[in-house]
């Protein structure tokens, strides 16, 4: 569930399964209004299709939200995920995007573990693609440090996160998968389609292209 007053800020999450009714799914995002009014958003993925790899996302998913309510900057939130992780020796490792952002003058610090880079879609039809600072996945390097970085979100202007399911396939690279979400953000931006209708548009061409793996988006859009 998404917070549903995000003062100046809107956001919209899609989630379809994997295509294998016997896979069972481990992508995750969360967003939610922190102490201070910022808004925290995350998400991430983890490795593997089984019992595992959804309770271990679990564990990812309730373990940052408590341990953002005490230290909010998203690199702490991210070395402090992995130390439990390798403390509780977790089944599976996991990739993860975490975001701050201040509503009221649009200002967002993020930190990434090993996820996919974040897609910035503009008003006027363009994009770029932002490889996000950070670290390794999560689980993987005991006493693992994450660098963060600050920039900041224009009125009008939105952040497209993603598991990689959405950008990558069998006949999808990386790179053209990035490509082809952040042009499709951007138009929907463009056209004046609102956040939720923006998500439709990148999940549905995710799903059209061969999609088989289980994928989510997660939009934030400044007003």
């Amino acid at each position: 569930m998404l917070p549903e007053h995000l003062h100046g800020l809107e956001a919209a999450a899609c989630y379809r399964p994997s295509r294998d009714g016997l896979d069972i799914g481990r992508d995750w995002y969360d967003a939610f209004v922190m102490s201070d009014g910022s808004i925290a958003l995350e998400i991430g993925d983890v490795q593997g299709h089984d019992v595992d790899a959804a309770a271990v996302m679990e564990q990812v998913r309730a373990s940052m939200r408590a341990i953002a309510a005490h230290e909010p900057d998203p690199a702490t939130v991210l070395a402090r995920t992995n130390e439990l992780l390798v403390t509780m020796d977790a089944a599976r490792f996991a990739s993860c995007t975490m975001l701050r952002i201040d509503p009221d003058d649009g200002r967002v610090t993020g930190a990434s573990a090993g996820h996919v880079p974040l897609l910035y879609a503009r008003d006027d039809g363009s994009h770029s693609i932002r490889e996000m600072r950070g670290g390794p996945v999560l689980r993987v390097l005991p006493g693992a440090e994450y660098a963060e970085e600050t920039f900041t979100l224009d009125k009008n202007a939105a952040l497209v996160m993603v598991t990689d399911g959405v950008v990558e396939g069998p006949d999808l690279t990386l790179g053209a998968g990035l490509a082809r979400a952040g042009t499709l953000a951007a138009r929907a931006i463009h056209d004046g389609l609102n956040a939720e209708e923006t998500a439709d548009r990148v999940l549905d061409a995710a799903v059209a292209a061969d999609h088989l793996d289980d994928v989510a988006v997660l939009i934030i859009r400044r007003t």
